[in-house]
């Protein structure tokens, strides 16, 4: 029988490659190479498909990584740094410490005093936000443990209605507020939101006014109150609560403003730094204090909170 040199063995005959990698002699196959005769052969792509769920390609530089590998470091890209966009209960898994977090007023849920209609009605939206999230509305708050400190966290989901703030998330946000005030918690409050919710129109609006109100009851109570801004943080919650933090922290990268940039431009009708409006830009000009990456979020806020002088202990429930 014929050795296994630059080539195979296929039944009884053997099929050799010859320099210009060629498939030459007759086999069995001859009918599939005569078919592939004269076809264009074109690379087989070595990228996996992202639709099996198994994988994640990086938008920012290509890498292909398993999606369990991804999430395990905190759906931040190893090659990149870039920080995948999670949702609520991600959020409180990359800081809360395993099995602290308590929620609060998970059963409120908002209403359509108005009778908004746009496109479709409000009160359709809200349904198909709510099937989609499994989320009441926009916020998920409670209290929970950072390396053993306790903490009062509430973390707004870009998911439901793109973050919105309307009646409901102001009022979970300002019950939380009142609650750290009464139990002498530090406070943070992760921003991802596209603003105001319009469909709840002036009632939306006057959500910010509350929340500022309640943040600064808990400032006279001297205690520290930090906001996250993550990507993306805009509109009415810039402009509010997003904005008062003793430590204003913010993720690599995230979009922060309160017009768009289209707006902008247009109103003082020159163009603005391609950076413009990025958690970098911001911090170099003042407005942001610190960026966080999410792999070191836990380990920083611990550390900050340690230096406020909050120390480990028992939470009581509200």
């Amino acid at each position: 029988m014929p050795g296994r040199s630059g080539g195979g063995i296929s039944g009884n005959r053997c099929w050799v490659f010859n320099g210009l990698n060629r498939l030459e002699g007759t086999s069995l196959f001859d009918w599939f190479a005569d078919r592939r005769k004269g076809q264009f052969v074109g690379k087989v792509s070595q990228e996996p498909d992202e639709g099996d769920g198994l994988w994640n390609k990086c938008p920012e530089c290509g890498q292909v990584v398993y999606l369990k590998d991804l999430k395990a470091n905190a759906s931040v890209c190893a090659g990149c740094g870039y920080h995948h966009r999670i949702d609520s209960g991600e959020r409180i898994e990359v800081i809360a410490d395993p099995g602290s977090f308590q929620e609060f007023d998970a059963n409120l849920a908002p209403m359509d005093p108005l009778e908004f209609k746009d496109r479709r009605a409000y009160a359709d939206r809200l349904r198909e936000s709510q099937a989609a999230t499994g989320l009441k509305d926009g916020v998920v708050s409670g209290f929970c443990r950072v390396e053993g400190i306790g903490l009062a966290l509430a973390v707004m989901d870009f998911r439901f209605m793109g973050g919105s703030m309307g009646s409901v998330v102001g009022e979970r946000i300002t019950r939380l507020i009142e609650r750290a005030t009464a139990q002498k918690l530090p406070l943070l409050i992760v921003c991802a939101s596209g603003g105001a919710r319009m469909q709840e129109g002036m009632l939306s609006l006057m959500q910010m006014a509350k929340i500022s109100g309640a943040l600064e009851r808990h400032r006279e109570a001297e205690l520290l109150y930090m906001p996250l801004l993550t990507h993306p943080t805009t509109g009415g919650v810039t402009a509010s609560f997003a904005m008062l933090g003793d430590l204003i922290l913010a993720e690599p990268k995230a979009l922060i403003g309160f017009a768009g940039r289209r707006v902008i431009e247009q109103t003082l009708r020159e163009k603005l730094p391609d950076n413009f409006q990025t958690a970098e830009y911001l911090r170099d000009h003042g407005f942001v204090d610190v960026i966080v990456p999410r792999t070191q979020l836990r380990s920083t806020l611990a550390r900050v909170l340690r230096l406020h002088g909050c120390a480990a202990l028992e939470l009581a429930s509200a």
